[in-house]
């Protein structure tokens, strides 16, 4: 089926279960042309007549479909959690997304979320630079010392969860989870996510670990390197 044929089940989905609907929006993989075998319909409706946002999953016509379901106020506490912990899933949803259908809100709700989007994550203090800097370098310790491999595989996996996050916010940037900790990275620098995949992907073949150390190491370089001795947590 081509995007011309989702859309068309999309809005006929939408209209026939929210026919006056304030707007609506496809997203997701689909939109962006990265659909897999496993890829959902993930559609964003604002309606006046809910009152309160949810999420439901269901299948319609073979495809997997997730609603998210708002009115004209709910979705602010959604946009604001987002940002809090700086994965805009639902901001980039609307503004990403096809309009499926539009009560006169849809291009005002996509200008809101593209500007939120625009803006960027809350910039970084020192402290929590510092902070971050400690955990990031006793995980990497933790690496370097494993030689269990079920220890080490696991440290690698929080290893890589953390670099990317410090990479991102140091650059004031939106991060990820799962596989969107890849495409934040390319979304910001391609390169660097090449070079982060390469060195995690070598580490998990032949369990090598020094291109993840250097990685980890040129990360944390401009801010000071690792750090251990002198760090202080809540100490009057």
């Amino acid at each position: 089926m081509d995007l011309q044929e989702v859309v068309q089940t999309a809005k006929k989905l939408v209209l026939s279960t929210f026919p006056s609907c304030e707007a609506a929006f496809l997203a997701g993989s689909v939109v962006r042309a990265e659909a897999t075998k496993t890829s959902d319909l993930d559609i964003v409706v604002f309606d006046l007549s809910v009152s309160a946002s949810y999420r439901e999953s269901f299948f319609h016509k073979g495809w997997p479909v997730e609603w998210y379901v708002h009115n004209l106020q709910s979705y602010q506490f959604f946009y604001e959690e987002d940002c809090k912990r700086a994965r805009p899933s639902l901001p980039r949803m609307v503004s990403e997304g096809i309009i499926l259908q539009d009560n006169e809100s849809a291009i005002r709700l996509q200008e809101e979320a593209t500007s939120l989007l625009q803006k960027g994550p809350e910039k970084w203090g020192e402290e929590t630079i510092v902070m971050k800097r400690y955990f990031l370098t006793d995980v990497l310790d933790d690496f370097i010392g494993a030689t269990n491999r079920g220890e080490e595989l696991f440290c690698a996996a929080t290893l890589a969860e953390q670099l990317h996050e410090f990479f991102l916010r140091t650059n004031n940037q939106w991060i990820g989870s799962s596989k969107w900790i890849v495409r934040a990275l390319k979304q910001y620098d391609s390169n660097f996510a090449e070079e982060f995949v390469k060195a995690f992907d070598h580490y998990y073949i032949m369990r090598e670990k020094e291109a993840v150390i250097l990685l980890v190491d040129q990360v944390l370089a401009p801010f000071g390197g690792r750090l251990f001795d002198g760090f202080s947590l809540g100490k009057k």
